[in-house]
């Protein structure tokens, strides 16, 4: 009797001493599904911009430089992108010369400063659902948005999408350049700047491609 409790009660203290993990039961579905990359494809991407004044409007466009789309199942949860501002073009002046001036006063200080800032960044930080959006929207998007050195949130909406190894995502952002200290132009410090006044917000306008 004695030989048989002996290996008896080496096998209960054996399961006892069993890591928690091995007797968790699991129930599947439970746990969070990891995220996945995607990458983002620059040369099927287009970021685009229009700023206005008293006078009239301009508009132009910039290129991204690199980024991921974070995808979770069928629904874009995250992402980082990095803008090239070296590539800021003007696009409504055909005039060379008066285009170049332009171009060059929009690298300045008085503006992006992008001799010393050569790349913006956006980082979604959540994608909620949006329903009953009149332009077809289909998600609200919010994030850090980095222009001179400098971080603020945004929001905005968008109409988002996965769907065969594809990430996409498009809309327009508006966004309040005070804020990033682009105060050039503005009458929100300069009041008595009169007709030469820029308006404070401009809008991106963006199309975004990523793939697995």
């Amino acid at each position: 009797m004695k030989k048989m409790f002996l290996p008896a009660l080496l096998v209960a203290a054996l399961f006892a001493a069993a890591p928690a993990s091995a007797q968790k039961k699991v129930t599947p579905g439970t746990e969070k599904a990891a995220s996945t990359a995607y990458k983002l494809q620059p040369q099927l991407s287009t970021l685009g911009w229009l700023g206005k004044k008293v006078t009239g409007q301009h508009n132009g466009s910039v290129q991204f430089k690199e980024g991921d789309v974070l995808v979770r199942g069928s629904q874009i949860v995250g992402g980082t992108f990095v803008v090239d501002m070296n590539s800021l073009k003007v696009e409504d002046i055909k005039e060379q010369e008066y285009n170049a001036k332009l171009v060059g006063h929009l690298r300045s200080e008085d503006f992006f400063s992008i001799d010393k800032n050569p790349t913006s960044t956006f980082k979604i930080t959540s994608v909620t659902p949006l329903k009953g959006d009149a332009n077809g929207n289909n998600a609200t998007v919010a994030g850090d948005l980095t222009i001179k050195g400098i971080t603020q949130k945004i929001t905005f909406p968008a109409k988002v999408g996965v769907k065969g190894g594809v990430a996409s995502a498009s809309g327009t952002a508006t966004i309040d350049r005070t804020k990033f200290e682009i105060k050039y132009g503005s009458k929100s410090f300069f009041e008595s700047i009169g007709d030469k006044a820029i308006m404070d917000d401009f809008t991106m306008s963006f199309n975004v491609i990523a793939k697995k």
